[in-house]
């Protein structure tokens, strides 16, 4: 099955925005230099579809063979260091408040359209039959550039404990999985990413998250 991923590139550009903005507020928060905010925010923004390119074999992978969104996460990291530092106050009170909201949505988005992207490639790579191979490089592709980060800042990772993130990813990846041998392409690869997108925005709102061993 072969779907046309220029119709995602929107929201993959969204996404990439999103997660260059989370890595590198991440590094500013940590006071780390320059170099540090560039290489988490960029790190965060393709870190996961790199993991699955060498999962699969795609060598080297296509970050460094179309580095489009590198380039993206680079300019979206750059300008959001000049303006923090221009301006120290957005750190905190209300423009932090409407920035995180705001990061929140486009955060899902990239979530959700980098989860089915990441299977579609895999299936494009002729992994289409294995099953559980393609839902984690779809899963992968959706939260490692952010468990990436979170190693390199010294933090557990947030996947592994707030709201849902990475059981957003699994339950599209997997609707995305299910449906995609059964309907059009386009709308199977749709419908999963809106999925992953919708239980993240809801267990945002509601503050879902999963049961822990110890109660608070």
């Amino acid at each position: 099955m072969k779907t046309d991923l220029s119709l995602f590139f929107f929201v993959e550009a969204i996404g990439t925005i999103a997660f260059a903005s989370s890595g590198a507020m991440v590094a500013i928060k940590k006071q780390l230099d320059l170099l540090g905010v560039v290489v988490l925010g960029v790190t965060t923004a393709v870190g996961g579809g790199m993991l699955r390119d060498i999962i699969i074999g795609n060598v080297p992978p296509a970050l460094f063979k179309d580095p489009v969104y590198v380039s993206l996460a680079f300019i979206t990291v750059m300008l959001l260091f000049v303006i923090v530092r221009m301006n120290q106050r957005i750190l905190t009170g209300r423009s932090m408040e409407t920035y995180e909201k705001v990061m929140n949505i486009f955060d899902a988005i990239g979530l959700g359209a980098f989860t089915v992207v990441g299977i579609d490639t895999a299936v494009l790579s002729g992994y289409g039959e294995y099953h559980f191979l393609i839902i984690f490089l779809g899963v992968i592709t959706g939260v490692g550039g952010g468990i990436l980060r979170d190693i390199m800042a010294g933090q557990t990772p947030y996947v592994l404990r707030k709201h849902i993130y990475a059981c957003a990813s699994i339950a599209g990846a997997i609707l995305y999985a299910g449906l995609m041998e059964h309907i059009n392409g386009n709308l199977a690869m749709l419908t999963g990413a809106c999925s992953v997108i919708l239980i993240r925005l809801l267990a945002t709102r509601f503050c879902w998250n999963l049961p822990t061993a110890t109660k608070h």
